[in-house]
C-alpha cells in the first residue's frame, strides 16, 4: 500500500466560545471553531478577504485545556487530521456529514489581553505515550527587563 498522509495545519482565531462536554465513559471533549483567512486581488485588482470555517474537536487533556483556555477571538495554532463522520438525520432519514479536524496539538498565540489569558501555553495532545510538550520560552511580564530598557511598549508590537 502506498504511503498516505493526513495532516492540517491552522492558524486563526476561535469563532465563538467552545463547547464542552464528556462521553458516557468521562472522556471530555470540545467542540469549537476556528477562522483562517486569505488575502487576494480580485479582478479589478481590489484587495478580498475570504474567511474559512473549521470545525475543530479536541479530547481528554487538550479538551482540559480548551477549556480552561482558550474562548472567542483566541488565536490558536493547531496541528491535526481530517476525519468526516456520517450519520441518519432523525427527522427526515438524511444521511448527513461533517468534515472536522481532530486536534493532535494546540499552541495558544493569544496574549492576555487578547481573551486566552494563557499566554503562549502550548500542549501536544497525544496522552500518555511518551509525548513531550513544548512551553512558551518568553519571558513573563515581570521579568521584561530589556523591553523596558528599550522603552518597547505593548503598541509597538504589530499583532
Amino acid at each position: 500500500m502506498a504511503k498516505s498522509v493526513n495532516k492540517v495545519i491552522l492558524l486563526g482565531n476561535v469563532g465563538k466560545d467552545p463547547e464542552i462536554r464528556s462521553t458516557g465513559g468521562g472522556t471530555m471533549v470540545a467542540n469549537f471553531t476556528l477562522a483562517t483567512s486569505d488575502r487576494f486581488q480580485d479582478q479589478t485588482g481590489n484587495w478580498q478577504d475570504r474567511t474559512e470555517w473549521h470545525n475543530l474537536v479536541a479530547f481528554k487533556r487538550t479538551a482540559e485545556i480548551v477549556r480552561d483556555y482558550v474562548k472567542k477571538g483566541t488565536k490558536l495554532y493547531i496541528e491535526g487530521k481530517l476525519q468526516t463522520r456520517s450519520w441518519d438525520d432523525k427527522e427526515t432519514g438524511q444521511k448527513k456529514y461533517r468534515t472536522e479536524i481532530l486536534v493532535n496539538d494546540l499552541s495558544l498565540l493569544s496574549g492576555r489581553d487578547e481573551g486566552s489569558g494563557g499566554g503562549g501555553y502550548s500542549r501536544g495532545a497525544s496522552s500518555g505515550s511518551g509525548s513531550t510538550a513544548s512551553f512558551d520560552q518568553r519571558q513573563t511580564a515581570g521579568s521584561d527587563d530589556l523591553a523596558h530598557s528599550a522603552e518597547i511598549s505593548d503598541d509597538d508590537i504589530p499583532f
